[in-house]
């Protein structure tokens, strides 16, 4: 495994600007090698890779491990130049199957726009890799790791083919139009706390559907409710008119429960709602905005749920009450402007201009301007994920 990483990141143009790589080991749990902003240098990334030492460990959590690189190391605080169009592969050398599940964590890597490269032997199990893959003909096996230089001709085509698909094609300069309108998605604190304030917070969701424009396709709309677990009321993609979002929302009843689990929702959130099959339309440059309405202070940590929505681009605006906590509020939003607060929730009333000028703010904010000129970036990110094994992430530059 570890020649087969050396040859591999050989052929590579490793250099601050070009290539960058980062090589991840796991068994039970995962280990960072080194990041991809670790090494600028090819011989650096090789000497890295010939130090190698094998972990050890069971039981094979890929799960665990593919859920790990995607919040660890494609982020842009550990090198990942994603958000700057550059090409994300993750190549994963496995010699088993999972212990856990890795439908979830394979599926979260797809859309943020991962392309997974899974190679196993003959102990792997093929559908498995064909899952975690980005496409079931990125899957590649092999009978031992002795045979991988066999794999060696058939890696690079993918990985060439990958980086074709994942730069934009000539001319490099294009006009972008991203669909007008955008994907918002209330998230209102049920929690047995907001009992009685909790017909505000229905009226006051209610007078911001009506300034979107729904009836035309450009708005969407999600309501989820929460206290101890997150609820679901409507998805972005299950109504398509004003009046149907409106006759929902006056429906609602409230949930009760407790702790108040904010992270937890907004992990839910970024898993299961501002994702393609529930109606995002994040990949096709749509903005995201998630309105929080909350009366209490978090029983679990929001820290790392908050910073993978602001990853994934959705911009955050939290209304809290005088029981809430607004440092807490302003981590959330990560722009202390979008913390907004109130005395009680019937006092929601006095912030709702406030909230529709932030929304129009966040939305002019991450549209681009047109025309929008896309360059060829001249480097790729690769990351490596090897089991013990290695996990091997690579970055691939356009």
């Amino acid at each position: 495994m570890r020649d087969f990483v050396e040859r591999v990141v050989e052929k590579l143009n490793v250099g601050e600007n070009k290539d960058h790589v980062s090589v991840v080991q796991y068994s039970r749990e995962p280990e960072v090698h080194f990041y991809l902003n670790t090494y600028t240098t090819g011989e650096d990334v090789v000497d890295s890779v010939r130090g190698l030492r094998h972990r050890g460990g069971r039981p094979l959590n890929t799960g665990a491990a593919l859920q790990y690189v995607r919040d660890n190391v494609f982020t842009n605080s550990s090198g990942s130049r994603r958000l700057q169009g550059v090409p994300q592969i993750l190549i994963l050398l496995t010699g088993g199957r999972s212990f856990d599940n890795v439908d979830s964590p394979a599926s979260a890597l797809k859309q943020q726009g991962i392309y997974v490269i899974g190679i196993g032997t003959r102990t792997s199990d093929a559908r498995e890799l064909q899952k975690i893959s980005y496409e079931p003909s990125y899957a590649l096996s092999v009978s031992e790791f002795t045979d991988l230089p066999s794999v060696q001709e058939k890696l690079s085509s993918v990985m060439s083919t990958v980086i074709v698909r994942a730069t934009p094609m000539t001319p490099t300069v294009t006009v972008v139009r991203p669909p007008a309108g955008k994907d918002v998605v209330f998230l209102l604190d049920g929690s047995d706390a907001t009992r009685t304030g909790f017909p505000a917070m229905r009226d006051f969701v209610q007078k911001q559907v009506e300034t979107l424009s729904v009836d035309d396709g450009k708005d969407r709309v999600s309501v989820v409710q929460y206290s101890r677990d997150p609820a679901v009321q409507f998805y972005l993609n299950t109504y398509t008119t004003k009046r149907e979002v409106l006759d929902s929302v006056r429906g609602l009843r409230h949930k009760g429960g407790r702790p108040l689990n904010t992270g937890a929702a907004l992990r839910y959130l970024r898993d299961n709602v501002f994702t393609a099959s529930a109606g995002s339309r994040r990949p096709e440059g749509v903005p995201q905005v998630l309105i929080l309405i909350t009366g209490g202070r978090s029983f679990d940590s929001i820290d790392e749920p908050a910073s993978a929505l602001k990853q994934l681009g959705v911009l955050t605006i939290a209304i809290g009450t005088r029981g809430s906590d607004s440092t807490e509020l302003q981590t959330i939003t990560g722009e202390p402007s979008y913390a907004l607060s109130v005395s009680e929730l019937t006092d929601l009333p006095k912030v709702q201009q406030q909230v529709e000028s932030s929304v129009e703010a966040a939305v002019i904010e991450v549209t681009p301007e047109l025309p929008t000129v896309i360059g060829m970036l001249s480097d790729t990110s690769y990351c490596w994920l090897q089991n013990s094994l290695i996990l091997a992430t690579v970055r691939k530059s356009k």
